[in-house]
C-alpha cells in the first residue's frame, strides 16, 4: 500500500489547535468523571458525601501535581516544538495512548465491579479534578501564544 495516499488523508492542524484539544479533552474526560462520582454520591447523605468529596479533591491536587502535570510538561515539550501541520492525534504520544486504553479498561472493570460507589467516588473525584486542574496549563499556553 502507498503510505502517500494515507498521508493525504491524515488529519493535520496546526500546534494551537493540539493545545487547545488537549486541554478541552482534559476538561471533557474531568468532568466525565466528576458526572459518575457526583451520581455516585448523590444517594448518601452526610458524611457519607462529605468523606468521599474531601478525599478525592486531596488526592486530586496530589495527582495533579505530582503525576499529571509532569504529563502536560512532557506533552508541551513534544507540542510547542513542532513546525507545521501534524495529526490531530499527535497531542498525545503514542505511548499515551496506550496508558489511556488501560485506564478506560480499568474504569470500566472498577465501575462493573463490587466495590462500593462511594469509594469509587473518592477516585474518580480525585482524578477527574486532577486531569481539569491540569488542562489549564495546556490552554494557559494556548492563551499565550495566541490570545
Amino acid at each position: 500500500m502507498n503510505w502517500m495516499i494515507l498521508e493525504r488523508y491524515k488529519p493535520g492542524v496546526g500546534k494551537h489547535i493540539l493545545l487547545l484539544l488537549s486541554g478541552v479533552l482534559w476538561i471533557g474526560v474531568g468532568f466525565m468523571l466528576l458526572t459518575f462520582a457526583v451520581h455516585w454520591l448523590s444517594v448518601e447523605q452526610g458524611a457519607a458525601v462529605l468523606v468521599p468529596a474531601v478525599l478525592g479533591i486531596t488526592i486530586s491536587f496530589v495527582i495533579h501535581h505530582f503525576g499529571l502535570l509532569k504529563v502536560v510538561d512532557k506533552n508541551l515539550g513534544r507540542i510547542l516544538p513542532m513546525e507545521g501541520k501534524r495529526c490531530l492525534f499527535a497531542f498525545q504520544s503514542w505511548k499515551s495512548y496506550i496508558i489511556i486504553v488501560v485506564m478506560v479498561g480499568m474504569g470500566i472493570t472498577l465501575r462493573h465491579s463490587p466495590i462500593p460507589k462511594p469509594y469509587l467516588a473518592i477516585f474518580y473525584i480525585g482524578m477527574g479534578l486532577a486531569l481539569i486542574l491540569s488542562s489549564f496549563r495546556y490552554l494557559h499556553v494556548f492563551l499565550k501564544q495566541h490570545g
